[in-house]
């Protein structure tokens, strides 16, 4: 069984999502973490990496352990989280909050005993990772990240496979990402889109 880490930028996250005044924009940020730890429990021991003191409790709620985000990116975030792993491990966005367990048991499945399952986003930037070891991470968030976790795995050696998970791929970027997901997201990004 996988170890699944998740980042959360915090407060100052979600700054696409403009046109919602900052309380609501955390408020839907923290909705959506809570959706995908939903998601998690069950499937593997989840770390969230935060320094957000909201997200700390949903985390709680959610029996997942919390590391403290050194606050220098969210490469910087998950690299000081897996140093709590070991083994098998998948990294998973936060804003993905049409993800279900079956997703994450299906991202795990696609990992290669020794290399590396990644999940792309419209956008050609990475929504998730499934790790056969920690040691395969490296910090390569940002536009096109994909593809460089792809090229990045390669020339450690690792097996890369592409994994297709719509759920995952689906991230909130947007009002109009979450307006055209709004029926497929979980309970608690609903109840906040719908306030």
């Amino acid at each position: 069984m996988a170890a699944i880490v998740v980042p959360f930028r915090g407060a100052d996250g979600k700054q696409r999502l403009g046109s919602l005044p900052d309380d609501e924009r955390h408020a839907l940020a923290l909705a959506m973490l809570a959706d995908v730890l939903a998601a998690c429990r069950g499937v593997g021991t989840t770390v969230v990496v935060t320094p957000d003191e909201e997200a700390a409790c949903v985390a709680a709620e959610h029996e997942a352990d919390v590391v403290e985000d050194p606050g220098s990116g969210q490469g910087d975030a998950v690299a000081a989280a897996l140093r709590c792993v070991v083994g098998p491990v998948l990294v998973v966005n936060a804003d993905v909050p049409c993800v279900v367990a079956q997703d994450l048991r299906s991202l795990e499945s696609a990992t290669p005993e020794h290399g590396l399952a990644y999940v792309a986003a419209s956008d050609g930037t990475t929504n998730a990772l499934g790790l056969s070891a920690p040691t395969l991470f490296t910090p390569l968030y940002g536009p096109g990240s994909a593809e460089r976790f792809r090229r990045h795995a390669r020339t450690m050696g690792a097996e890369v496979v592409p994994a297709t998970i719509p759920n995952l791929a689906d991230d909130v970027d947007s009002m109009a990402d979450l307006e055209r997901l709004e029926l497929r997201v979980g309970p608690r990004t609903l109840a906040a889109r719908t306030r």
